[in-house]
């Protein structure tokens, strides 16, 4: 996988890869691990290049949509599983599983709340916000998937007021280096996914 500063073992990819295909899901998978690892190379340096890939390749491993403890979770099966399949690095798990449930606070978080590597981290998760704009489309559609077992108008209302606060912030990236690449263009998406949502309200 691009950008990984160790093997990726055939135990661990096989563990990964079963974790990110439970429940099935439109965009938390296995590819969304592989793009935000893309992002991450994007970076040019990290300081604990280790804990940062080990908290992208297991960051949604746990994902249900609409539970309050997926990152938790998804911590723990990374403390689970890293001892076993990458013994050698066992030492980054504490930086991992912070990163891990930070990501918990997506949107509202602060860039002086956390350090400056934490923030890049959390940034590549978020990158997907500034793609192309089909790219941003598919997404706000596999995300609306995730969801399809709630209510569609309390999806609507919800994912709405999401992306009102997002756009809203003075800040949508919280650190320097996407600030500059992509909030321009995250604004754009965002608030053509806020039309999108009023005038083609989900059935």
């Amino acid at each position: 996988m691009l950008g990984l500063p160790f093997a990726l073992t055939p135990g661990l990819e096989r563990e990964l890869r079963r974790a990110y295909a439970a429940p099935p899901r439109a965009y938390h998978n296995f590819e969304h691990v592989e793009e935000v690892m893309a992002h991450v190379a994007s970076v040019p340096r990290w300081e604990q290049p280790v804990a940062v890939a080990l908290a992208v390749l297991f960051h949604d491993a746990v994902y249900e949509a609409g539970r309050p403890d997926n990152e938790a979770r998804s911590a723990q099966l990374a403390a689970e599983i890293v001892p076993r399949e990458l013994p050698e690095h066992v030492d980054a798990l504490p930086r991992a599983e912070q990163l891990i449930l930070l990501t918990a606070r997506h949107g509202r978080l602060l860039p002086h709340e956390v350090d400056p590597e934490a923030a890049l981290f959390l940034d590549c998760d978020m990158a997907i916000l500034a793609a192309a704009p089909e790219r941003y489309d598919a997404y706000e559609d596999a995300i609306a998937r995730e969801y399809a077992a709630i209510p569609a108008e309390l999806y609507r209302s919800g994912r709405t007021a999401f992306l009102r606060a997002l756009s809203a912030k003075a800040r949508i990236y919280l650190s320097d280096y996407f600030h500059a690449r992509c909030d321009a263009a995250a604004r754009s998406n965002l608030l053509r996914a806020q039309e999108r949502l009023r005038q083609d309200p989900l059935s």
